[in-house]
C-alpha cells in the first residue's frame, strides 16, 4: 500500500503530459527489469477518482457557514426519511448514508439537515471532470462522484502514477473548491483501483501493486469489495466463505460456482490483478427508480403520477444505454395505522407491500412501457386498506443489449421507425433542457412534488 499527499501542478487541459505520452524507453545500459516493472517501479493500468462525502462536501463548499459542522443531506425535510449523505463531521457521530433522520438527530444533536440540490451536484460533477481532464483523460464516468482513467506509456510506472494522482487531487481543490477532497486509487485493473480508492478516506492516495496485492487484500473484509453487499455476504458465509483468506483460497472454477454466475470467475481474475475491459463483458441486467412520497402525495392519483414519471426516467436511461427491457415491475408500499401489527419499513413507516411484474416483447419505447405499467397499476389492491401509498418503485428487468436484441415483426415498419426517431429527438431535448421539457401530461402532478434526484450510480448528463 502506498499513500501520498496533494502536491504539484498539472498539465494543460485535454492532453496527456508530453513527458508521459511515449512508451517508457529501455536504456541500453540498464539492467533488464522483471515483466510488469520498470526502474521507476511496478506498472499500473488504472487511476480511479472517488470524491469524499460528495453531496455534503458540495454543500459545505457552496455554503461556507456549513464548514466544520455536521451536515446531513436529505431528500425532504421529514423525520421518516433517511440521510442520503453525511459530512465527515456527522459521520464521526455514526450518521451515515441510510440513517433515519429521527435517529440521526438523536445521534448528533447539532446535525444540520440540508435538502438535496441535485442540479448543484451535477454542476460540480462537470467541474470535477474538467479538473481531472486537465491532468489526464477520463476513460469512464462511473457515477456522479467517481471516474476512472486508463494509464498509458510513461504514466504507468508507480512513481509517475503517484505523481498524477497527487496532481489530480490538487487540481480538484484548486479549480472546484477547497472542500472537494478526493481519494485516488491505482492498480492494474479498474476493479482493484476502485478498491484502492476506498482504502484510505478521506483524502487518500493508495496504490495496489502486484507485489503487495495478496497481503493488502487480506486486510479487508468481504463487504469492502464492490459487489458484495449484505445478501451476497450472507450467501458467501453459507458456503464457508467468511474472510478474504477464504475468498482468495478459491480457484477460478470454484469462484464461479460460489457466485453461481460468470461474475465469480471475473472477480477471481480481477482480484489476481488481471486487466480487461469491464464494460465489454458486463451490462446492466435491470434498472429501477423508486420514490418515497411526501405526506401530501400519498393518494392513489398522485402516486400514479409519480410512478409514471419514474418510468419516464427509466425509459430514457434504457435508450441511452442501448438496452431493451424484457419485463416491467411495479412495487407499492401502503402505509397502515401504527396500531396494526405490520412490519415497519426502512423509512420508519408501518407498511403493507405489493409488487407485480409482466413480461414484454423486448422494447424500449414509452408507449409500450406505459401501457404495461397501466396494466400493473390496474391490478394493484384497492379499498380502504390501500388508499395511502407512501412508496412507489418501477423496475425494468431482463435487459438485453442492442447487439443481442431480437427483432420482432414490427421493428422495421415505417410507424416504428418514426416512433424511434421521435423518441430520439425527445430524449435529446430532455437531456439538454431538463427531464420535464417533453413529458406525458399525466406526469405534471409529479414534477413539483417528486423532483428529479440523482443516485450515486446514475449518469448525470441525463438529468
Amino acid at each position: 500500500m502506498v499513500i501520498g499527499s496533494n502536491s504539484a501542478s498539472a498539465p494543460a487541459a485535454g492532453k496527456r503530459p508530453e513527458e508521459l505520452q511515449n512508451v517508457e524507453p529501455e536504456a541500453a545500459s540498464a539492467p533488464r527489469q522483471p515483466e510488469g516493472r520498470t526502474q521507476s517501479g511496478p506498472l499500473l493500468n488504472w487511476l480511479f477518482v472517488d470524491m469524499n462525502s460528495f453531496f455534503a462536501s458540495v454543500e459545505q463548499d457552496a455554503r461556507p457557514e456549513l464548514r466544520g459542522r455536521p451536515v446531513g443531506i436529505v431528500p425532504m425535510m421529514a423525520d421518516t426519511t433517511c440521510c442520503i449523505a453525511a459530512s465527515y463531521e456527522a459521520k464521526s457521530f455514526g450518521v451515515k448514508t441510510g440513517t433515519m433522520v429521527a435517529d440521526a438527530k438523536r445521534m448528533c444533536p447539532g446535525l444540520v439537515l440540508v435538502e438535496a440540490r441535485h442540479e448543484l451536484y451535477v454542476a460540480y460533477h462537470h467541474r470535477i471532470v474538467e479538473a481531472v481532464e486537465s491532468c489526464l483523460p477520463v476513460t469512464a464516468v462511473l457515477s456522479v462522484d467517481e471516474m476512472a482513467c486508463r494509464l498509458m506509456g510513461r504514466e504507468r510506472p508507480l512513481l509517475a502514477a503517484m505523481k498524477l494522482g497527487r496532481q489530480i487531487k490538487a487540481r480538484i481543490l484548486e479549480r472546484v473548491g477547497p472542500m472537494m477532497r478526493s481519494s485516488v486509487g491505482l492498480a492494474t485493473n479498474r476493479y482493484l483501483a476502485k478498491v484502492a480508492s476506498d482504502m484510505e478516506k478521506p483524502d487518500g492516495l493508495v496504490a495496489l501493486t502486484p507485489d503487495i496485492l495478496p497481503g493488502a487484500l487480506r486486510q479487508l473484509a468481504l463487504r469492502d469489495l464492490p459487489g458484495i453487499g449484505a445478501r451476497m455476504e450472507k450467501r458467501l458465509n453459507a458456503q464457508g466463505i467468511r474472510t478474504m483468506d477464504d475468498l482468495l483460497a478459491l480457484d477460478c472454477d470454484n469462484s464461479g460456482q460460489v457466485w453461481g454466475s460468470v461474475l465469480g470467475e471475473r472477480l477471481w481474475h480481477w482480484l489476481h490483478g488481471e486487466d480487461f475491459d469491464m464494460d465489454e463483458v458486463e451490462h446492466l441486467k435491470s434498472m429501477s427508480h423508486q420514490h418515497v412520497l411526501a405526506p401530501e402525495m400519498r393518494t392513489p392519483e398522485k402516486a400514479w403520477a409519480v410512478a409514471h414519471k419514474l418510468l419516464h426516467k427509466a425509459a430514457m436511461r434504457l435508450r441511452v444505454s442501448d438496452l431493451w427491457a424484457s419485463s416491467i415491475g411495479l412495487a407499492i408500499g401502503f402505509a397502515v395505522p401504527r396500531g396494526e401489527k405490520k412490519p415497519v419499513s426502512s423509512f420508519g413507516v408501518p407498511t403493507r407491500g405489493w409488487k407485480s411484474e409482466v413480461r414484454l416483447s423486448e422494447c424500449q419505447d414509452n408507449l409500450t412501457l406505459i401501457a404495461a405499467l397501466s396494466r400493473l397499476w390496474a391490478s394493484r389492491p384497492t379499498g380502504p386498506k390501500y388508499d395511502r401509498p407512501y412508496f412507489v418503485g418501477v423496475h425494468l428487468n431482463g435487459l438485453v443489449p442492442g447487439a443481442l436484441h431480437s427483432l420482432n415483426l414490427f421493428d422495421g415498419s415505417e410507424q416504428e421507425q418514426h416512433r424511434a426517431r421521435l423518441l430520439t429527438a425527445m430524449d435529446a431535448i430532455n437531456n439538454k433542457y431538463g427531464l420535464s421539457t417533453l413529458a406525458p401530461a399525466t406526469m405534471l402532478t409529479a414534477f413539483k412534488a417528486a423532483p428529479t434526484r440523482i443516485a450515486f450510480h446514475t449518469i448525470p448528463e441525463m438529468f
